[in-house]
Formats: structure tokens, C-alpha cells, sequence
């Protein structure tokens, strides 16, 4: 099945502690269905200091659930995406607007 949500996406979080929250996708795990997106549903994460890194309590993005998750179009809402053929080539768009994501 074709990926509705992929990296370097800008998406809106739609439920959850961080609803409203806007932010990039920087990876994605098809296999469980959760992305982690920047400055979103942040965790405090402690390391020990080692030579290499100073430790102490770092925050870290955590996976969020791809079904809580939006694509924004160029309106800055949120849309959901569909697909399309154009020319021999499959293609996302934004259903609110019908724009192409994929270029």
C-alpha cells in the first residue's frame, strides 16, 4: 500500500496531548504506524554522561500514531490525501484543495 504520510511531510497533530501542534515528519514506521515528528509529543529522556556527550535529562520527539496525524495543504488546514494517475505516474493530492503534493 502506497504511503498517505512520508518523511519531510509538514503535518498537524488532530488528537492527543499536542492537538494543534504543527511540525515535519523526520521518519516514519510502516510497520507499526507511528512517525515521529519534530517539537511534537516531546518525552524527558536521562543518559549518562559519557566522554562523547555531556547527559543529564535530554527531550526527546516520541512516535505518534499516523492516524493522529494530518497533512497541512497550502491553506495551512489540514486535508486528507488521495491519489491520482498524471500522465504514468501515481500521485499524492490534497483532497481539500485537489493540489499535488508529490511534484
Amino acid at each position: 500500500m502506497a504511503a498517505k504520510l512520508k518523511s519531510g511531510d509538514k503535518v498537524v497533530v488532530l488528537s492527543g496531548k499536542d492537538k494543534g501542534k504543527q511540525g515535519t515528519i523526520t521518519s516514519v514506521d510502516p510497520k507499526t504506524g507511528k512517525a515521529v515528528v519534530d517539537g511534537v509529543n516531546m518525552a524527558i529522556r536521562h543518559t549518562r554522561q559519557s566522554q562523547a556527550s555531556q547527559g543529564g535529562r535530554l527531550p526527546k520527539a516520541m512516535p505518534i500514531d499516523l492516524s493522529n496525524l494530518a497533512i497541512v495543504d497550502k491553506n495551512g488546514k489540514p486535508t486528507r490525501v488521495g491519489f491520482k494517475q498524471e500522465g504514468d505516474k501515481k500521485v499524492r493530492y490534497a483532497k481539500t484543495t485537489g493540489d499535488v503534493i508529490d511534484a
